[in-house]
């Protein structure tokens, strides 16, 4: 009997997985396999927040197998040495998973695909699974990479968006018994001081999750999407990003459910720009892809003699735990500690007070949203840091600083956001919710007064980035 092993990875669902599918095409006997390596990927090894998110997918995954008739086989430690362990247990003739894009993942896998076609004489096929097209499907005429959006955009469209998904296996041969499995909660994933507690309150985890909360948005949210997301007082925005990055869920399932509702009917032009953020994320990969030093080094060159503020640390802390005396920077930031996600638009508020009013370097802010993030993804986590910061692709211009005070009046109009995430300040009018300290004394009493000045920092940001405005930039 052919057996083959599934190598799951952020892949972690039973439909729409085109590795799954083939080996059910191909052979009898079918082990899926999830092996946990923490040393993978080096300085970006997986944060605590999205560790959290994949113990409980990881159960998810092995639930929904079982009910199928098999298992998930988990297995700890280098990731070559364990497939070829399971292939000498097993006698596995193929090997198949679908691929990522991180600059480790290829490294990795193209080494664990070369090792294991020559040295163990097994076949290894791999498949898109990740995205609607590969970083290398979209490029320039000249066969670069894209550094704007909207030219990318474009392109992808003229190809084609249309997908139609691979059904779940309605059942799959069990898996011997005698085939060793790490449990899920041995992999040390689950913090040991629990302060998971609101994460647990926030989420449902796995592809049974991922559909009903893509279903749930479609009905209540998607037409009136254009306007509503950028309001983080209101549930105007899918929240599938945890879902996405862990392959719960597909952005082909998604293009072919927003197919399905058609984007010319009633609620087309919220299903239309809700594409156009698919789309951002497709951009995201293909930058990476083809600007694989960016998690670290600004895209564009000019940054690299920006003259960031020094002895930075108290301001970085202050801004971590949600005390900068920025109301809607404050809330962003302990939403994100309190349920490992934040708003996109408060993530651009919070982002550029880091790195422009304060000049603290893009890099940190980078690192604490990686650690504290359960959709943690390195290419969507770099396009949004360099975004913000100014020195990265369809950059917004370094000028453009958000003030704080008027982004909070405007897209919290009510201030029901930063009453929920700073209850200290509930107390006051809408008028001087956003600007507390003109509000009457006393009325809050325990909230810190503002971090930094916003005129004063707005010109000293301003002036730094003048030191380099006309230096070459090989990125623009």
């Amino acid at each position: 009997m052919t057996a083959a092993l599934v190598w799951f990875r952020r892949d972690l669902r039973l439909a729409d997985n085109p590795a799954l599918a083939r080996a059910v095409e191909v052979a009898e006997t079918i082990i899926p396999v999830y092996i946990h390596n923490p040393a993978h990927g080096g300085e970006w090894s997986m944060g605590r927040a999205s560790q959290w998110w994949l113990h409980h997918s990881l159960e998810s995954l092995d639930g929904a197998l079982r009910r199928l008739g098999s298992r998930l086989v988990v297995r700890h430690g280098d990731e070559q040495q364990a497939l070829r362990q399971l292939i000498a247990e097993t006698g596995a003739a193929w090997v198949f998973w679908n691929r990522l894009y991180d600059p480790a993942d290829i490294s990795r896998d193209t080494r664990i695909k070369q090792a294991l076609r020559a040295e163990d004489s097994v076949g290894v096929e791999t498949f898109n699974g990740s995205l609607i097209r590969e970083p290398w499907q979209v490029s320039r005429d000249d066969g670069g990479g894209y550094r704007v959006f909207t030219p990318f955009w474009k392109a992808m469209q003229k190809q084609g968006l249309k997908h139609i998904p691979l059904a779940a296996p309605v059942a799959l041969p069990p898996v011997s018994g005698d085939l060793r499995a790490v449990p899920v909660d041995t992999l040390g994933l689950l913090p040991r001081i629990p302060w998971d507690v609101g994460f647990r309150q926030a989420w449902a985890v796995g592809e049974d999750a991922a559909q009903a909360r893509l279903a749930a948005f479609a009905e209540s949210a998607l037409p009136d999407y254009r306007q509503a997301r950028d309001r983080p007082d209101v549930p105007g925005t899918s929240r599938l990003s945890p879902h996405l990055h862990f392959g719960e869920i597909s952005p082909g399932q998604i293009v072919a459910s927003l197919e399905g509702m058609g984007l010319d009917m009633p609620g087309g032009v919220g299903a239309d720009a809700y594409l156009r953020e698919v789309g951002w994320r497709e951009f995201a990969y293909h930058l990476l892809f083809h600007f694989p030093h960016t998690p670290d080094e600004a895209l564009d060159t000019r940054f690299a003699d920006f003259p960031w503020g020094s002895g930075y640390e108290a301001s970085l802390a202050v801004w971590q735990q949600g005390r900068t005396g920025f109301p809607i920077i404050d809330a962003g930031m302990r939403q994100l500690w309190a349920t490992g996600w934040m708003h996109n638009r408060v993530r651009m508020i919070v982002a550029s007070l880091l790195a422009k009013n304060l000049l603290v370097p893009w890099q940190e802010g980078a690192r604490w949203f990686w650690d504290t993030l359960v959709d943690a993804d390195l290419a969507c986590n770099t396009l949004g840091w360099q975004w913000t910061a100014g020195c990265g692709a369809d950059a917004a211009p370094y000028f453009r600083i958000f003030n704080p005070v008027l982004q909070g009046e405007k897209f919290d109009p009510h201030g029901s956001y930063v009453r929920r995430w700073v209850p200290e300040l509930a107390p006051l009018p809408d008028a001087c919710l956003h600007k507390p300290w003109e509000a009457p004394r006393g009325l809050c009493p325990d909230y810190p007064n503002p971090v930094v000045d916003l005129a004063s920092s707005r010109k000293r940001a301003l002036d730094a980035f003048g030191q380099i405005r006309n230096s070459p930039c090989s990125a623009i």
